[in-house]
């Protein structure tokens, strides 16, 4: 359903304001030649917007009160047009809505200039103003630098609340990461515990087969020198001391390598 902006008659809201004098948030015209840049950057950088009634005049009543009287004013394409380049010459462009009422007698035009969001504005010729006691009046440079504050620290929270957002998300993929990582390599940790346990194992079991062949070896050196000891025995009493003494070298040399090869596997047991 379209938005109706042509009216035949005055509207209950227009009535309301002509009823009443110029305030913070209403200002009279004459004509749309009146209107200028300024007066819409004043009503932007209000705290509530406000409104230009373009058609009409003010007048005194007999109780010496300001109110407002409707004269009539060019609604056409150009009138229009007009304001819309007035509107879009402030800096940044203000998006006003125009409403076109009382057809059917003398037309005005009613300007709505809604509280802009990006404060503070100002005309082309670089003017700050702001719409009070139901004037324009230049804004003071305190009351600037507290619009820019507001302004950048509405700008500086979106932008901290982005940044948090986007920090939350990448501590959760780090988190995600880390959480896989930490698994794999509980699981690497595992595999190499079993294969460790596995080794001592197969140690385990040489350590005890050599310690077997060491005492077998032992046992056999030992039958081997009692032996000995009875053929060195024999061969006294039995043969010359020169063919006794040949023979029994050669058995002694036979005994240093079996007590050579001794050695060397006791050194491995331990």
């Amino acid at each position: 359903m379209a938005f109706k902006r042509e009216y035949q008659r005055l509207t209950q809201r227009t009535s309301q304001m002509l009823a009443s004098t110029e305030t913070d948030n209403v200002d009279f015209k004459r004509d749309v030649s009146g209107v200028k840049s300024s007066d819409i950057v004043a009503l932007a950088n209000a705290p509530r917007g406000g409104t230009l009634l373009i058609g009409v005049d003010e007048y005194t009543t007999a109780d010496g009160l300001q109110r407002g009287k409707v004269v009539g004013c060019e609604v056409d394409d150009n009138a229009r047009l007009m304001i819309i380049n007035k509107a879009t010459d402030c800096y940044p462009n203000v998006a006003v809505q125009i409403y076109i009422e009382n057809l059917k007698a003398k037309p005005i035009m009613r300007i709505e200039v809604p509280s802009g969001h990006l404060k503070p504005y100002c005309s082309p010729r670089g003017e700050y103003s702001i719409r009070a006691e139901g004037r324009n009046r230049a804004l003071y440079p305190e009351e600037l630098l507290l619009i820019f504050m507001d302004s950048e620290g509405d700008k500086f929270l979106s932008r901290f609340r982005t940044a948090v957002s986007q920090l939350e998300s990448q501590v959760g993929s780090i988190n995600q990461s880390l959480s896989s990582d930490m698994l794999a390599v509980s699981q690497h940790i595992h595999d190499l515990d079993s294969q460790l346990q596995r080794t001592l194992g197969r140690l385990a079991r040489i350590t005890d087969s050599t310690k077997k062949r060491s005492r077998n070896l032992l046992q056999t050196l030992k039958d081997s020198q009692d032996s000995l000891e009875k053929l060195e025995r024999f061969l006294i009493d039995d043969a010359s001391f020169e063919q006794s003494q040949v023979a029994i070298q050669r058995l002694e040399d036979k005994v240093d390598l079996l007590l050579q090869h001794r050695s060397a596997l006791t050194l491995e047991e331990n």
